[in-house]
């Protein structure tokens, strides 16, 4: 079971890390916002546990960036004792909140509760798309031809794009969810980096770029992908 812990107190984040690896958890951790959006898309942990007041994005816009694209539980362990603070989180979709100071045995509890959430078959890590082959876990992509099989290279950004829209096969994704999870608000508004970036990607994956059938576009809103299918 891993869990990403995001927390910018560095006493906190080491207590937790070898707290948790004792009791046989895998551990990831992330000192701000940022950094803990760019974990959860590169580790794709189980189990969250998120600080709020964090830099670079607070708690609750990773909350909002993680929602867009995962359903893995996610435990605020927060100082801010408020009922406010803890409703807004809540309402932004984390699972369970609790406060600083804590005892470590309520904190494993709130883990097990959340533990038992977590769906035991996971998402098909290896995917088809037309006559490309999509290998999540080894960050491989092939192309079958009549010469054989060729690797296609995609770049970090571009695999944090097919990523988010793989796990959400069949579903909108919003540009606001894309943009916020991979570049953060304040980038928020710039669609060109995410059309130039989807339009790379069909370059690279559709068999007709100009023509897309499984990188679609919903005009004014975002994009989905059509036509996954298990390998």
């Amino acid at each position: 079971m891993k869990i990403l812990i995001a927390d910018d107190d560095p006493q906190i984040l080491r207590a937790l890390r070898i707290t948790l690896t004792a009791k046989g958890y895998s551990i990831v951790t992330a000192a701000d916002g940022a950094q803990a959006i760019a974990a959860a898309i590169d580790h794709h942990p189980d189990i969250f546990l998120l600080d709020l007041g964090m830099p670079e994005l607070n708690g609750i816009e990773v909350i909002h960036g993680i929602r867009g694209w995962s359903t893995a539980p996610i435990l605020v362990v927060s100082g801010r004792s408020g009922a406010s603070d803890k409703v807004e989180a809540l309402d932004a979709g984390a699972d369970d909140y609790i406060t600083k100071p804590f005892a470590v045995e309520e904190l494993l509890a709130r883990i097990r509760a959340l533990t038992r959430r977590v769906p035991q078959e996971e998402t098909a890590a290896v995917v088809r798309l037309g006559d490309v082959i999509i290998d999540l876990a080894a960050r491989s992509v092939t192309r079958s031809t009549a010469d054989g099989v060729r690797q296609i290279r995609l770049t970090p950004t571009e695999w944090q794009v097919i990523d988010i829209l793989i796990r959400n096969a069949g579903r909108l994704v919003t540009r606001q969810t894309l943009l916020t999870t991979i570049w953060g608000t304040e980038h928020a508004e710039d669609t060109g980096y995410l059309r130039l970036y989807v339009s790379q990607l069909r370059k690279k994956l559709e068999s007709d770029p100009s023509n897309p059938v499984h990188i679609l576009t919903a005009p004014g809103m975002g994009y989905r992908i059509e036509g996954l299918a298990a390998e």
